[in-house]
């Protein structure tokens, strides 16, 4: 059981439950790729909060990830699995034949000792192999994927997510998300074989403000209980429910509001939006 609950000793035990980390093997990251990571408080160059709630933390050092995943036919040995302070999955170490060594995304079933390889041909569809949509066979799980070729991965890159590949025809393949979502990518774009490990990681429940203080997550206060200039919901006599519709401190539509660019390149490539839980099924115009 990778999810550990205690028992109700304290107040915030009651509700709390811990990640064991079964998958991670390896307890000290490689430190040629290792970089220092800066914290804003959410604040922009100017100086003024753009996001809300956040600041202080745990001290981190950001981990380089190879999402591109170019380095072609050269075989890598796994070294060990990671803790990864700055994403929700664990990262794998590979170790290639001259020497090399950098970070990927790690995915279920990967285990010490095992090789991976990433090529622009048809290759083995094991976990962690990277290849581009193309040559994958049909009805196989996928992550790490691109959005344009030689860009690197941007879908599927969290704990436990993956996609399906359904169909190829012509340029374009066809992948079906958990969201619901199917979208149209390229065969030329590049994904690697599995689903995402850690997979446990939406079953912890933090149980107490400080964990959520060592996330560097700050107390949340709702727009209503503000101030009419500090928040589009706030002021008002007395209690109220907000004298318009959901919205973020900027203005931007929440709950369930749309807020995609109604003229994206990319919405011709969207056969279908991902099913809403509030309001399902939203339509492209």
């Amino acid at each position: 059981m990778a999810i550990r609950i205690y028992k109700k000793t304290t107040n915030g035990r009651r509700n709390a439950s811990v990640n064991l980390y079964s998958e991670v093997t390896k307890t000290r990251p490689e430190k040629s790729l290792l970089r220092k990571k800066t914290k804003n408080g959410g604040r922009n160059h100017h100086g003024k909060i753009t996001v809300q709630s956040r600041g202080g933390g745990a001290k981190q050092r950001y981990r380089l990830i190879d999402f591109k995943r170019i380095k072609d036919d050269m075989p890598a040995k796994v070294i060990g699995i990671e803790y990864d302070p700055n994403r929700s999955c664990n990262i794998a170490l590979l170790e290639y034949t001259d020497g090399q060594r950098r970070y990927i995304v790690s995915p279920l079933k990967l285990m010490d000792g095992d090789t991976v390889l990433s090529s622009r041909e048809k290759i083995e569809p094991s976990p962690g192999n990277c290849m581009p949509l193309g040559k994958i066979p049909t009805g196989l799980n996928i992550h790490n994927i691109e959005l344009t070729a030689g860009r690197g991965g941007q879908l599927c890159r969290s704990a436990g997510t993956y996609a399906r590949l359904t169909n190829k025809e012509g340029p374009w393949a066809t992948l079906v998300f958990p969201s619901g979502e199917i979208r149209r990518v390229s065969v030329d774009c590049r994904a690697t074989i599995g689903q995402v490990g850690n997979t446990d990681h939406n079953r912890v429940v933090l149980g107490k403000a400080g964990r959520a203080r060592h996330m560097g997550r700050r107390p949340h206060v709702r727009g209503v209980a503000k101030n009419h200039h500090d928040h589009p919901m706030g002021g008002g006599d007395g209690r109220s429910k907000g004298n318009r519709t959901p919205a973020s401190p900027t203005g931007v539509p929440a709950k369930g509001g749309r807020t995609r660019k109604p003229g994206k390149a990319s919405n011709k490539r969207i056969i279908r939006r991902r099913v809403s839980k509030r309001y399902g099924q939203v339509k492209l115009k």
